[in-house]
């Protein structure tokens, strides 16, 4: 009987200790859309304390919570804190973009001999999927788990031709969060019934002093294993150029603060006013994610490292934030309070062979992993 009690009495501690190790998930109502549907939540937490909230406007990261070195945690990713920003103005935040992340030249390209025109709305370009991608539209959760990892999974069925796209384009949407590690890990998978094209990635805007910190990303220390980049044309658009970043603004190959040459008077610069350019990491997808950028801030320690299967990764330092937006700290968002790290194929994929292909085929499943890990340095 004694040997019962105990036995029960360790299962007991040992099923707590396991619960109190696992990871969460808890879900809520975020907001309405004009149609009346609900917008939910999804909060995943581990037991470092690190909190993870997606929403289903857009698949969006809305809040990423991490420590700094001293324990101290913050919300390093930039938003909105109800629902009706994301409708006055997205900025992309948080958000999957799609179904073709970043540009393509005059919203056209040509597949299997016939020309597709997709809305303009960048300049005489067309953007992250169009004047509806991806980041504007209601997904469905489909599954949430807890336990070691908590994991929620979104899906969207996009139509054929919706947005000019050929093809009914199925793709899901899985955000992870682990109990042993601060890792946020994105896992975007896409089928169709017709060929297409795809190139889906995410757009998070990172400070990692915090979202509502006075401190700009300018002393944000970043690193790009990249010996090339893609240069652009004065609308944004590759010119089909592999160009080495070798004696550039464009080298980070060792850490560098992103201030330090982001006023340099290269053109590549005045074109994107900063910093709004795909770095060349690979030119081949990999079966493994790779680190595709490293970012630390030296004050609060907290680092950020961005890895993917994906070959490029697109840097944007925050060069349209204007101040009209107030985030969820309740202060205005001005130019380089973020960064963005969109890991990808190259912009204007489409229209450029050297590039790679973003075809998409029935039968076949694109997928694009993404971790973003996240650890603090000692100080300085």
């Amino acid at each position: 009987m004694i040997k019962l009690k105990l036995g029960l009495v360790f299962l007991a501690a040992v099923s707590a200790s396991s619960a109190a190790s696992a990871a969460d998930v808890a879900r809520s109502r975020f907001g309405k859309l004009p149609d009346g549907r609900n917008v939910e939540a999804i909060t995943l937490t581990n037991s470092r304390g690190a909190k993870a909230r997606i929403i289903t406007y857009g698949a969006a990261i809305q809040t990423l919570i991490v420590p700094d070195r001293n324990g101290q945690m913050a919300d390093v990713t930039l938003g909105y804190p109800t629902m009706e920003g994301y409708l006055a103005k997205s900025e992309y935040f948080g958000a999957t973009v799609g179904r073709v992340a970043n540009r393509i030249a005059k919203g056209r390209f040509k597949l299997g001999g016939r020309t597709y025109q997709t809305p303009i709305n960048n300049g005489p370009n067309a953007l992250h999927g169009g004047t509806r991608g991806f980041d504007k539209v209601l997904w469905e959760v489909v599954e949430v788990k807890e336990g070691p990892t908590a994991s929620v999974t979104l899906r969207y069925v996009s139509p054929h031709m919706d947005q000019g796209y050929p093809g009914m384009l199925t793709t899901t949407a899985t955000y992870a969060l682990g109990d042993d590690s601060n890792t946020l890990a994105i896992d975007y998978y896409a089928r169709t019934d017709r060929p297409t094209v795809v190139n889906l990635s995410n757009h998070a805007y990172w400070n990692l002093a915090g979202e509502g910190s006075s401190e700009s990303i300018l002393g944000h220390l970043m690193t790009i294993p990249a010996d090339h980049f893609t240069p652009v044309d004065s609308t944004l658009i590759p010119t089909g150029e592999f160009r080495r970043v070798e004696g550039t603004a464009f080298d980070f190959r060792r850490p560098t603060a992103i201030g330090a040459r982001v006023r340099n008077a290269d053109q590549q610069i005045v074109y994107g006013k900063g910093y709004d350019h795909n770095w060349v990491v690979d030119r081949r997808i990999a079966r493994e994610p790779r680190l595709l950028a490293r970012v630390e801030e030296p004050t609060s320690g907290r680092v950020l490292e961005v890895l993917s299967n994906q070959p490029g990764i697109q840097f944007y330092s925050g060069n349209f934030l204007d101040a009209t937006i107030v985030g969820k700290a309740g202060k205005l968002y001005r130019q380089g309070d973020a960064i963005v790290l969109e890991p990808q194929m190259f912009p204007d994929a489409p229209n450029r062979p050297q590039f790679g292909s973003v075809r998409l085929n029935p039968r076949e499943t694109y997928h694009n992993r993404i971790l973003f890990r996240f650890s603090t340095s000692a100080a300085r």
